[in-house]
């Protein structure tokens, strides 16, 4: 028996072709991916289809779904923390921040992770499987109607390793960005990687305009390998060199990522051999005191280490910010999402 098609995980030019397989006209494609984008999960509310065709639509396809299991809200900042309930029975979480510039979200691109960093919740329990392009855009829609506000700007900074989901992360940033979607601008979208280097490379090929974070969190191998295995295979210099191919075939400033570990990473030798590394990469250094996870060992730097890391890097010529703490208070902080919740959330 013949899989049904996942018409949110479709691009305009896939539905086409399956309206076409279906004989009828082409346009219908473009119908069916303007209501999808509208939030509509019901084939019955698509009006301007005839009855024959959402019951044709309803033999081949289906439209997945995500369930919002539970909702947490900052009492700091109004972040929102949402725990998404998969068909399949997974579970993932996404994030809502509020920004004077417009509403971010973070979505997951994996249910948990393998890329095993030593600070991270995501990668406690491993990987469990890939998410689709219609999963990782379904956390954008389904937070929307949710919070009543359009997101303007999108990061995949939540459970998974975008790059090791390459092909359906490469599909979803086609589709979000279609005009007749919901066409959220490239720009306007950050990635972030752990370092998979021929996907980064690939991609500098693929999608230039799109933001590219790097989780980098140590300036030399040693340390980095002992933090996150992936260094193991693609060491410092290697992903470097990476990266400043990167810079200058799109053009685009790379975000070097770096959560501050006290005495792991904190210290003013560690800033001065950051700087050596990256001064000649167009990049700047997004500064993050560890948001601690209970199952690890380590604590967040203290705020005159992390003012000192930064005027360090700033007098060797590297911009260099710290950033803005949001829903920590939920557990909704860079490094903390996970594929459950804790039982005492």
């Amino acid at each position: 028996m013949q899989e049904k098609i996942d018409l949110k995980s479709c691009t305009i030019e896939e539905l086409e072709n399956f309206l076409e397989t279906l004989n009828e006209k082409k346009f219908r494609g473009k119908q069916i991916f303007s209501w999808i984008h509208k939030g509509v999960e019901d084939l019955d509310e698509m009006t301007n289809l005839s009855k024959d065709l959402r019951e044709k639509l309803k033999e081949k396809a289906y439209i997945s779904t995500l369930k919002i299991e539970n909702v947490l809200i900052s009492t700091i900042d109004e972040t929102r923390k949402y725990l998404f309930l998969l068909e399949d029975g997974n579970i993932i979480e996404s994030v809502w921040m509020k920004y004077k510039h417009g509403n971010s979200v973070c979505v997951s691109t994996q249910v948990g992770c393998k890329m095993g960093c030593s600070f991270c919740a995501s990668t406690l329990e491993g990987v469990i499987r890939n998410l689709t392009a219609g999963e990782i855009l379904d956390q954008i829609l389904s937070i929307q109607k949710d919070a009543k506000e359009r997101v303007s700007n999108v990061v995949l900074m939540g459970s998974g390793e975008p790059f090791d989901n390459y092909e359906e992360v490469l599909k979803f940033l086609e589709i979000v960005n279609h005009k007749n979607g919901l066409n959220i601008g490239l720009r306007n979208i950050t990635i972030s990687t752990c370092g998979l280097v021929p996907k980064l490379l690939d991609f500098a090929e693929k999608k230039p305009q799109v933001t590219l974070a790097i989780s980098l969190h140590a300036a030399n191998d040693e340390l980095r390998s002992s933090m996150m295995p992936i260094n193991r295979k693609y060491p410092l210099e290697e992903l470097l060199k990476a990266c400043k191919s990167y810079t200058e075939k799109t053009n685009k400033r790379i975000t070097f990522e770096y959560a501050l570990i006290k005495d792991v990473n904190d210290r003013e030798k560690d800033a001065i051999e950051l700087s050596k590394k990256i001064k000649n990469i167009l990049c700047h250094v997004n500064l993050i005191p560890l948001n601690q996870v209970d199952e690890r060992g380590y604590e967040r730097a203290n705020m005159d280490r992390v003012r000192n890391f930064q005027n360090i890097l700033k007098k060797k010529g590297i911009e260099a910010t710290i950033r803005r703490e949001l829903g920590r208070d939920i557990q909704a902080a860079c490094g903390q999402l996970r594929r459950r919740y804790l039982k005492n959330n």
